[in-house]
């Protein structure tokens, strides 16, 4: 992607058990939960009618979609294909902080 498009992509992860400083987790999920109110999920027809009707009053509004895509698991990268990839950690947590270069 980097490569692609001569970006430069920043990675910032949440650690584990850590959601609760997640801004995204509570602007956007909680808009999503509150618009559902308990209701079952029983299909993802259902799933998207509730996130993609979610709005607020300060301008918060919903695109989704569902990915049907087959996505291959097990992909391995070769070490040197990882030597290839220009990635620069950050000071601040470098297991969970970084970002991608284009080469």
């Amino acid at each position: 992607l980097a490569d692609r498009y001569q970006l430069r992509v920043t990675v910032a992860h949440y650690p584990s058990g850590a959601s609760k400083w997640n801004p995204i987790e509570h602007r956007l999920f909680s808009e999503i939960s509150k618009n559902w109110a308990g209701r079952p999920l029983d299909t993802y027809e259902t799933i998207l009618r509730y996130a993609q009707s979610t709005t607020t009053t300060s301008g918060l509004r919903v695109d989704a979609y569902l990915d049907s895509k087959d996505y291959r698991t097990g992909v391995k990268i070769s070490d040197d294909a990882m030597r290839e990839v220009a990635i620069t950690p950050h000071s601040t947590l470098p297991q969970w902080n970084y970002t991608i270069s284009p080469n």
